[in-house]
């Protein structure tokens, strides 16, 4: 992952591949990373040294799924969607980093 003008936290592509599955549908991967840049607005740039790792990790963990087919431009292409683990990973997931959040929130207005 190439972030340009923000880095984020190791694991944090999970929860972005997650949510967006959880969100779009299934997805092939360039079309999944394209997607993570655009509602970044570019923030984030995403490689496939890094989205098929992940992509990889997700499945082996068993919280997404993988299926051959079609894209928009005629070309073989896998799309992964998000399993119901994989719902409740998500879940889990953003309740860590909504906790995580808070409590950086806490020192930041702290220093005010």
């Amino acid at each position: 992952m190439k972030a340009s003008n923000a880095e984020i936290p190791y694991g944090t592509l999970d929860l972005l591949v997650l949510q967006t599955l959880n969100v779009m549908g299934p997805m092939h991967g360039f079309g999944l990373a394209r997607r993570i840049e655009q509602v970044s607005d570019n923030l984030l740039q995403l490689n496939q040294g890094s989205i098929y790792p992940a992509l990889l990790r997700l499945r082996q963990q068993g919280w997404i799924r993988a299926s051959w087919g079609k894209s928009d431009n005629n070309r073989r292409a896998r799309f992964y969607s998000i399993t119901e683990a994989g719902q409740r990973k998500l879940a889990r997931e953003v309740k860590a980093f909504e906790q995580t959040t808070a409590l950086v929130n806490r020192f930041l207005e702290v220093g005010s």
